[in-house]
């Protein structure tokens, strides 16, 4: 790559920040408020957008702002790595940002100038996070990304929504602790802390203690957003905020600075080669298989459907890690691939579940026999989301778990084959029941289905269609008998705090909390179930999946993904 020096990067970086002032200063005039926060996504996604023709010709834009510590620099670079993460949080920003408009609106939310302020000083240290040419840089920013999300994340400012704050905070506050050791010990063995493509050669010749010491923590700080067990739990506890910002944590922003920060790491810092050798790669990529399939099986007991893509989520992102942590050339291109792929298929999850949650107040898979009458276009789009979790063709989950499969016998690791086919089947088990309830059953006929005669799966009994009432106290279902993000519905009232007119604060004239109303669902047409602000940005995500899935290198994506690998292994694809 040619260093090219250029204010570019910066640019994209502040475009964001100064969105967040603007949005601030227009608080009294909503429509002015969100103007500037469709402006600020548009500016920054066009600047990012402005350099990936140069960066795919070997050129790399680079901001260089002096001497932050003794011995390095302040530097922003936007190198093919940086170039997926950047184009496809400032991409997914601008869809996100018409989808909030739309939910915030819906359901009358408070704050509204917070959640969009944050939102905007979000993606700004996100975009901070992928260009950030050394590990001081990208700890800075990670940082940042931690306070800015704060606030979307105890949103509702519940104490429920406190307390998942609070554990945010903690674990991703440790992490980053854990990721500032690491790189202390990467600059007091080798003097540098600065990104190289293949890794930093001094690294090769430390002393393999302190080598795979850093590596360690390193990992496992970054390993924190990226949800890898045992250190996943402030994912799904995170539900409690908005859906929008449940997006940002598990498709845009957050976790995918994990993945990116733990690809930092093995691909800039010490190198496929030097991780071979010292040994690490081989249980990272344990750790991950053992996330892949402990999360698909915990994500068949939720009712809750945030919930569930929540667990999934925890999933998917191992198969980014499995990708990095197996080393060969296709593993590579497959666990990169899957950022932006699963970017697109879970932010679609997500905003379905958003859309059905604003226009129905329904969030437990149990209710929502027969929604796919009152949501054609959005369970549809769910569907499709679904069948690219599962790695099913056309859709961008499978090419990306196809370079997986290759990678892992290329490694000769094909015990991992057998990991991600068992995952393609546990997320047709997870997803299936959501399709079927949608579309083949109605509210009269709709049972409790438990998914498989085993504990593990959720359930103990009953396998004959029998209702939930039906079961004795103590048997378990593939459905969890507290309904809700939150914690139980007591006394007919949402556990949300009680508006001065004595409905829910999220109950906004609907005249049920969840579930079909009386007379069952309304049968809607195509794409009339909500307004255009949050179907239009359903129907682009899904979208953008299937591009990703049938043409991946028109995408850019794929074309970004092998130029990274390219540089760090040499192999050409």
């Amino acid at each position: 790559m040619t260093n090219v020096p250029s204010l570019m990067p910066l640019a994209a970086v502040l475009a964001a920040a100064v969105g967040v002032v603007t949005i601030v200063a227009s608080r009294r005039s909503p429509n002015v408020r969100e103007g500037f926060t469709v402006l600020s996504a548009v500016s920054a996604l066009g600047i990012v957008a402005s350099m990936v023709p140069g960066v795919l010709n070997g050129t790399a834009y680079v901001t260089d702002l002096g001497t932050f510590v003794p011995g390095v620099r302040f530097v922003l670079r936007a190198d093919p790595l940086g170039m997926i993460f950047a184009l496809l949080a400032s991409l997914l920003w601008l869809v996100t940002s018409f989808y909030s408009i739309g939910y915030m609106r819906g359901l009358d939310e408070h704050a509204q100038t917070r959640y969009f302020a944050a939102f905007a000083g979000s993606v700004s240290a996100a975009l901070g996070v992928a260009f950030a040419s050394n590990l001081i840089v990208l700890y800075v920013f990670y940082e940042l990304l931690t306070v800015a999300t704060y606030p979307l994340v105890t949103h509702d400012e519940t104490e429920e929504a406190r307390k998942a704050g609070r554990k945010y905070l903690a674990y991703t506050f440790g992490g980053g602790v854990a990721a500032l050791a690491g790189t202390a010990l990467v600059f007091w063995a080798t003097g540098t802390v600065e990104f190289s493509a293949g890794g930093i050669a001094a690294l090769a010749n430390a002393d393999p203690v302190v080598a795979r010491a850093a590596f360690a923590l390193l990992v496992a700080g970054f390993g924190v957003k990226a949800a890898l067990m045992p250190v996943h739990s402030w994912l799904p506890d995170a539900m409690v905020a908005p859906t929008p910002v449940s997006g940002l944590l598990h498709a845009v922003a957050v976790v995918k600075s994990g993945v990116f920060g733990i690809a930092r790491v093995i691909l800039d810092v010490y190198g496929p080669d030097t991780v071979g050798s010292l040994g690490v790669g081989l249980p990272l990529a344990a750790v991950a298989a053992f996330t892949i399939v402990v999360a698909s099986i915990i994500a068949l007991r939720q009712d809750n459907l945030k919930r569930r893509l929540a667990y999934s989520t925890v999933s998917q992102l191992s198969y980014i890690v499995l990708g990095l942590a197996l080393l060969s050339p296709a593993a590579l291109v497959g666990g990169l691939l899957h950022i932006p792929a699963h970017a697109f298929m879970k932010l679609t999850l997500f905003f379905c579940a958003g859309a059905i949650h604003v226009e129905t107040h329904t969030d437990d898979i149990s209710d929502m026999a027969g929604i796919g009458r009152r949501m054609p276009l959005t369970m549809i789009a769910f569907t499709v989301a679904s069948l690219g979790m599962a790695g099913l063709p056309l859709v961008a989950g499978f090419v990306s778990k196809w370079y997986l499969l290759i990678g892992s016998i290329q490694a000769e690791q094909t015990v991992f084959v057998f990991v991600l086919l068992a995952s393609g089947l546990l997320n047709i088990g997870y997803f299936w029941p959501v399709i079927y309830q949608a579309f083949f059953q109605t509210p009269e006929d709709s049972d409790a289905k438990p998914l498989i005669e085993f504990p593990i799966g959720g359930v103990r009994a009953v396998t004959d269609g029998g209702s939930r009432d039906s079961v004795a106290e103590g048997e378990q279902y593939a459905v969890d008998r507290n309904p809700s993000d939150h914690v139980a519905v007591t006394d007919g009232e949402s556990d949300h705090v009680a508006a001065a007119d004595g409905e829910s604060d999220h109950d906004h004239g609907h005249d049920h909390h969840g579930g079909p109303p009386a007379g069952g669902w309304e049968r809607r047409r195509l794409g009339t179930e909500s307004t255009w602000f949050m179907m239009a940005p359903i129907t682009i995500a899904a979208a953008g999946a299937i591009v990703l899935g049938v043409v991946p290198q028109t995408a850019v994506f794929l074309a970004l993904v092998q130029r990274v690998v390219a540089d760090v292994t040499g192999v050409v694809f």
